[in-house]
């Protein structure tokens, strides 16, 4: 295990970019998740994102083997029923990658700010704001 970064020495390692969250297809699966606290349908989440259902199950395996999402299987009727909702600890770590990938956001555009001056939006972009989750009507846990 490599030790942790010292954020004085290298503020742009982005320590918090969790790699198991940051696969594109993971991110949409968790932000779908997010919006729906009770869980959503295995085919209702291959529509969100997108996804087949190879692609859609193989990415729930690694987010449950990571402890980010619970996989309910059972029946409605006589089919099958598959059911996807975030864990706490998920919805914790999927928060706390939000934050990090807001100051990067925010260090991006101050960035660009300095060397562009593109008619404020830099600045702009840069400021304080209530957070995507905050947007998105989303409370921490």
């Amino acid at each position: 295990m490599m030790p942790k970064t010292d954020l004085t020495t290298a503020p742009f390692a982005y320590e918090g970019l969790d790699r198991v969250i940051h696969e594109k297809a993971r991110l949409g699966l968790l932000t779908s998740l997010m919006a729906h606290p009770k869980g959503l349908a295995f085919a209702d989440l291959k529509q969100l994102c997108g996804l087949t259902d190879g692609n859609l199950s193989r990415h729930l395996q690694v987010l449950q083997e990571a402890g980010l999402v619970d996989v309910i299987k059972g029946y409605e009727g006589n089919r099958p029923h598959t059911t996807c909702r975030l864990t706490k600890s998920g919805r914790r770590r999927f928060l706390d990658y939000l934050a990090v990938l807001e100051q990067l956001v925010r260090d991006a555009a101050k960035a660009a700010g300095t060397t562009e001056k593109a008619g404020g939006k830099a600045e702009k972009a840069a400021g304080k704001d209530d957070g995507a989750a905050g947007r998105l009507g989303i409370q921490p846990v």
